[in-house]
C-alpha cells in the first residue's frame, strides 16, 4: 500500500515538471492570449463609443411632445438670408464728414439691413459725397424691402453732406417715410472740443 502511494506521488511530480519545450510554449501562448484580449477590448470600446454617438444624435433630433422649445425675444433672433417679415422699421442715417452709414432696424432695434460707402463700392473722399449717400440709402432700402418692410421712421445724425440725399434715396426705393428726426448730439460744454481744422 505504501509503495502504491509513493508510485502515484512520483508520477504526479513527474507530470508537474515542465519540460524545455513547455517552457518555451507557455510565454508565447500567454502573449498571444493577452494580445487577442486587448484587441477584443478595443473593438468593444469602439462599439460602445459608436452607440453613444448614435444615441446622442437621436436625442438631439428627437424631442418629446411634452417638452417645448424655449421662447426667445424677437430682437435677439439671428436674421438669416431668408429673414422674417418686418413691415415697419427705423432707418438710422449717420452722415459724417468722411462717410455715410445707413442701417435699417425693426422696432426693437434688431438690424434688418445696412450699407455704407465702402460696401457701395466707393473709396477715399468719394465716400462722403451726396451721390454716394443716395446709392448707400437705396442699397439698404432694397434689402429691407425684400424682407417685407414698407414704412420707416428716419433718424438722422451728423452734419455730413449726405444727410438729405440719403433720405431721398430711401424714399426713391419704395419706402414710405412716416417721421424724420434729427438726433445729432449737441454738447452743452461737456467734453473738450476737438482742435479746429486748418483749411
Amino acid at each position: 500500500m505504501a509503495e502504491e502511494i509513493e508510485n502515484k506521488v512520483s508520477e504526479d511530480v513527474q507530470e508537474d515538471k515542465p519540460t524545455a519545450s513547455d517552457a518555451v510554449e507557455t510565454p508565447v501562448k500567454e502573449e498571444a492570449e493577452t494580445s487577442t484580449e486587448k484587441k477584443e477590448e478595443s473593438v468593444e470600446k469602439a462599439d460602445v463609443k459608436e452607440e453613444k454617438t448614435e444615441s446622442t444624435e437621436k436625442a438631439d433630433t428627437e424631442t418629446p411632445d411634452d417638452m417645448e422649445a424655449p421662447v426667445t425675444p424677437v430682437a435677439s433672433k439671428r436674421k438669416g438670408r431668408g429673414g422674417r417679415h418686418v413691415p415697419v422699421g427705423i432707418a438710422y442715417i449717420k452722415a459724417t464728414f468722411n462717410n455715410t452709414l445707413v442701417s435699417i432696424t425693426d422696432t426693437h432695434g434688431g438690424v434688418v439691413s445696412w450699407s455704407s460707402g465702402g460696401k457701395a463700392g466707393f473709396k477715399g473722399s468719394r465716400k462722403s459725397t451726396a451721390f454716394a449717400a443716395t446709392l448707400i440709402a437705396q442699397d439698404a432700402a432694397r434689402q429691407a424691402v425684400i424682407r417685407g418692410m414698407h414704412e420707416v421712421e428716419v433718424r438722422v445724425q451728423g452734419a455730413g453732406s449726405g444727410r438729405e440725399s440719403a433720405v431721398r434715396g430711401l424714399q426713391s426705393s419704395g419706402l414710405n417715410i412716416s417721421v424724420i428726426k434729427d438726433v445729432t448730439t449737441i454738447a452743452h460744454n461737456g467734453c473738450r472740443a476737438r482742435k479746429r481744422r486748418r483749411v
